[in-house]
């Protein structure tokens, strides 16, 4: 398991402004945040075809055990959804905000059944301080227990299942899919939710879409069938996305509060891999860009990390790049040894 970096003293650089300023200048100077709108225009435009064609497949094999892998390809393409929706939320696409939330919105709420503001907003304060134990709230004890800290005070769920969280983690991200749907509907209810009638609206047409379509080609055994494995599937792969991003990382705690630059880079990990890795993770294998340069377009991370991880290695600044397989490993050793309380025999 990792444990939080030490890091060294920054060597005296030449030029002004703070570490995290002289490396934004370096990537600025690369023309590295300049949008993207080809390379996004036609990521749109197939993963919309590919959205078509799964529903489409669906339609054509109709009453039929064979929808199941349409289900596996739907999982797929809603998760390429989410990606999307991602970088629409982080302005990445549109420089405007209202284009990038209407495209959001239809996205999100429209396309997957994912209330795009709500997450938005969580994402956000994520992104504020990532891996801290009292405001990452993706970091909050709902279900999973992160620190022996959170172990010892669990009560209800987290206390039940904490002790064996590690051997639970991959079964109970079949259910990420149906938690995002919940949590959507759930935020209309929130008065400060923005836009709360739009998104309502767009929640409720797909679920309309999304059931009737079901339903009205198969015998309600197979539509619950298929259901249930498009959307566990869906949830395992969008939750194998994000996994591997921050857990096992160093955890920050009350008034631990470092640097920009070093509270984005020692609580982020990069996963290795070639294009297939990009796609299929969305460009969020390069975490460590990712969480320095939101805005960044997706398809510049790459090129991001030569700057940034030479970079750090000047810094003494710890840079964590490892393959997926081990970013999983690291993932559920740090679960384990969350729950180490919950496994101690309870003293009288």
């Amino acid at each position: 398991m990792d444990t939080p970096q030490t890091v060294r003293p920054p060597p005296v650089l030449t030029g002004t402004g703070s570490d995290f300023a002289r490396l934004s200048r370096k990537i600025q100077e690369a023309g590295l945040m300049a949008r993207r709108p080809r390379y996004y225009a036609l990521r749109i435009a197939a993963v919309t075809a590919l959205y078509a064609a799964g529903w489409t497949g669906f339609l054509l094999i109709g009453d039929s055990w064979w929808t199941l892998p349409a289900a596996a390809f739907l999982a797929f393409v809603f998760g390429q959804v989410a990606l999307l929706a991602h970088d629409l939320a982080h302005r990445q696409v549109f420089r405007l905000r209202k284009a990038s939330e209407v495209s959001g919105r239809i996205a999100g709420n429209l396309g997957i059944g994912m209330g795009y503001g709500w997450w938005q907003d969580k994402h956000t304060r994520h992104h504020a301080n990532p891996n801290h134990e009292d405001l990452d709230p993706d970091l909050d004890p709902d279900i999973f227990v992160w620190t022996q800290d959170q172990a010892r005070t669990a009560r209800g769920l987290p206390r039940l299942l904490g002790r064996s969280q590690a051997l639970l983690f991959f079964p109970l991200l079949t259910l990420e899919g149906f938690n995002l749907h919940v949590s959507g509907v759930r935020s209309l209810f929130d008065r400060s939710l923005k836009n709360r009638a739009w998104e309502g609206f767009l929640l409720a047409v797909h679920f309309a879409a999304y059931l009737g379509v079901l339903f009205l080609v198969l015998p309600p055994g197979k539509a619950v069938v298929f259901l249930i494995v498009h959307q566990c599937l869906f949830g395992m792969y969008l939750g194998s996305i994000f996994a591997p991003n921050h857990k096992g990382m160093p955890v920050l705690r009350g008034t631990d509060r470092p640097d920009f630059l070093r509270r984005q880079v020692l609580t982020s990990r990069n996963v290795r891999g070639g294009r297939f890795t990009d796609i299929v993770l969305g460009g969020l294998n390069y975490q460590i860009e990712h969480h320095l340069f939101p805005s960044m377009p997706s398809p510049h991370l790459r090129r991001a990390q030569t700057i940034v991880r030479p970079y750090c290695e000047e810094l003494g600044v710890s840079y964590l790049e490892t393959s997926l397989a081990h970013s999983y490993r690291q993932t559920l050793a740090s679960l384990h040894a969350a729950g180490a309380p919950l496994r101690r025999p309870r003293t009288a």
